[in-house]
């Protein structure tokens, strides 16, 4: 499991893992970030399913790019979003290093629960 002091250079990692969580913890980022894996798209179309604001969807985009989950190109008055694989990457690592502590945890657990003998309740009387 990692260790539980980060170092300096770690620190911004977790800065970095911080903002990725804090943006993919809400529902509406998940659906933008589900809609831009199909491929790149306007603020506008990506604003259009919502029952939203515009500028609500944008400062839900603005969230996502602060983590650097979104790239966006501006052309004149038109911005065009499209997903930043990286960051999703850098989490899913992160990720994976504590379900390999877990598969390991849970599975020491049901070693353990297998060894022990079977008690009937009703011999306790």
């Amino acid at each position: 499991m990692p260790s539980s002091r980060p170092s300096l250079h770690s620190a911004d990692r977790e800065d970095r893992l911080d903002r990725v969580f804090h943006a993919l913890s809400d529902r509406t980022r998940r659906a933008l970030l589900h809609r831009l894996a199909r491929g790149p798209a306007s603020v506008s179309e990506l604003a259009e399913p919502f029952a939203m604001s515009r500028p609500a969807v944008s400062k839900h985009l603005q969230v996502l790019e602060d983590a650097a989950l979104i790239a966006r190109a501006i052309d004149g008055r038109v911005h065009r979003c499209s997903i930043e694989a990286r960051p999703l990457r850098d989490s899913a690592q992160w990720l994976e290093a504590y379900r390999a502590f877990w598969d390991e945890t849970l599975g020491a657990l049901a070693a353990y629960v297998d060894k022990e003998p079977t008690r009937n309740p009703d011999d306790d009387d």
